[in-house]
C-alpha cells in the first residue's frame, strides 16, 4: 500500500492566530494521524513564532516540528512577501525514521545523546537544515554534521529583517537546526543555479583578497568583454544583478559551481571585485543571471527530478534565494508555479533564504527542491 501524501495549508492574516487557525482548520482532522510538521512564517510574524508553534502543537497533536522564519515564504503555487503569512505541512512517517535537533552553534557535541545514538545506529541519509547567517562557524558545522552521519544536508539560511528564529521542536537559533531522516524516508533533491555560463572557466593568475587582478594574464574586464561583449562592460553599472562570477565545486561530478556577485569594477586598471575571497590558481567564469535563464534552469531541474521519481511526490520543501521570487520573475507565485506545472499539484511549502545549502555546501541565487517520494 503506497504511503499517504502529506497535507499542507497556508494563510495570510494580520494576526498570527488567524493565520494559524486557518491552517489547522484546513489540516484537521487528518493531521491528527501525522507525526512531523513543517512550518514557515514570514518575518512579520517572527516575534509570534513561539505562540504559533504552541497553537499548532495543541490543535494537531503533533509534537515534532521543524521550520524557519523567512523574508518570504511559499506554499503550493503561492508566495508571500511583506505581509504576515504562514505555511504549514504535516506528514506521517515511519516510527524512528527521523530526528529533530535544536540549533547547534559550535560543534556536533551539542547534539543530544539520544540524537547521536540514533545517528550511530542508523546513520541518516538526508537532512533538512536551517542555519543562522550570523554564525561564521556554519560551513564547518555543516561539514562536521555530515561527517558525523547526518547524510546529505540541504536547506538554507534563515532570512529576516528582525529576529532570525528557527523551529526545531522549540523556538531556536544561533546555529544549525533541522531534521535528519533515515533510509525509511525516500527523498530526491534538485538544485537550480538560476544562471547560465557566458564563457569558459579561466585560471586566476593574480588576486588580492576579493579583487581579481588578472585572468590568465588578461585584465578581468578584457576577459568579460570577450565573453559577454564590450557593451556589457560599458553598461556594467546597469547590469548589477545580471552579471556574476562562478567558481567550480571541486570534486563535483555534476558540474556544480558557486556564484558570487560582482561588487565593483576598476575601469582604469581593468580589475574586478567579487563577493568573496579569490586566490591565484582559482578557476572562475562569468555567468549571466536573468529571468529567462533562471526559468530555463528551473524547468531543467524539475524535468530531471521527474525522471528520477516514480509517480507524484508525497510532499516537498522548496528553499529559494531571497533574490529570486517575484523580484526576479516579475510576479509572486511564478517560481513555484513552474514547479507545479512540471511536477504536478502536490503539497509544497518553503521559504526564501539568505543563502542556500546543498550537499553541505553554501550557495547563492539558487533554488533547492526536496521531494518526499
Amino acid at each position: 500500500m503506497p504511503a499517504a501524501p502529506f497535507r499542507f495549508a497556508h494563510s495570510a492574516a494580520e494576526h498570527w492566530a488567524h493565520a494559524a487557525k486557518a491552517c489547522t482548520d484546513a489540516l484537521m482532522p487528518g493531521a491528527a494521524a501525522d507525526n512531523l510538521g513543517f512550518v514557515y512564517a514570514t518575518d512579520a510574524l517572527a516575534d509570534d513564532f513561539g505562540s504559533i508553534l504552541a497553537y499548532l502543537r495543541q490543535k494537531t497533536g503533533i509534537e515534532n516540528w521543524v521550520g524557519s522564519i523567512g523574508i518570504g515564504i511559499s506554499a503550493g503555487g503561492a508566495e508571500y512577501f511583506d505581509r504576515p503569512a504562514l505555511a504549514v505541512m504535516t506528514a506521517a512517517l515511519p516510527d524512528n525514521s527521523f530526528r529533530v535537533f535544536p540549533a547547534i552553534a559550535k560543534d556536533t557535541g551539542e547534539l543530544s545523546a539520544e540524537t547521536r545514538d540514533w545517528m550511530r545506529k542508523a546513520p541518516a541519509v538526508f537532512g533538512l537544515v536551517h542555519a543562522d547567517p550570523g554564525n561564521a562557524a556554519v560551513p564547518k558545522l555543516l561539514d562536521d554534521l555530515a561527517a558525523a552521519g547526518a547524510g546529505f544536508l540541504v536547506g538554507g539560511f534563515t532570512s529576516s529583517r528582525g529576529a532570525m528564529y528557527q523551529i526545531a521542536n522549540r523556538v531556536t537559533g544561533g546555529g544549525i537546526s533541522g531534521a535528519l531522516f533515515g533510509p525509511q524516508v525516500p527523498v530526491a533533491t534538485g538544485q537550480s543555479q538560476g544562471c547560465v555560463p557566458a564563457g569558459p572557466f579561466r585560471v586566476v593568475s593574480d588576486a588580492v583578497e576579493n579583487v581579481v587582478v588578472a585572468l590568465e594574464g588578461m585584465k578581468p574586464v578584457e576577459a568579460l568583454k570577450q565573453d559577454m561583449g564590450p557593451d556589457t562592460v560599458r553598461r556594467l553599472g546597469e547590469l548589477a544583478g545580471t552579471v556574476h562570477v562562478a567558481f567550480p565545486v571541486e570534486g563535483s561530478d555534476t558540474g556544480d559551481y558557486v556564484v558570487r556577485t560582482v561588487v565593483g569594477v576598476d575601469p582604469a586598471r581593468g580589475w574586478l571585485a567579487v563577493g568573496g575571497p579569490v586566490a591565484a590558481g582559482d578557476r572562475m567564469m562569468f555567468v549571466r543571471r536573468d529571468p529567462k535563464s533562471a526559468e530555463a534552469d528551473l524547468i531543467r531541474m524539475a524535468a530531471g527530478l521527474k525522471r528520477r521519481i516514480d509517480g507524484p511526490p508525497r510532499g516537498g520543501v522548496y528553499v529559494s534565494c531571497v533574490a529570486r521570487g517575484g523580484g526576479l520573475f516579475g510576479k509572486e507565485g511564478h517560481e513555484v508555479g513552474l514547479i507545479r506545472q512540471h511536477l504536478g499539484d502536490f503539497p509544497l511549502v518553503g521559504f526564501y533564504a539568505g543563502g542556500e545549502i546543498s550537499n553541505s555546501r553554501l550557495y547563492g541565487y539558487t533554488g533547492i527542491l526536496i521531494l518526499f517520494t
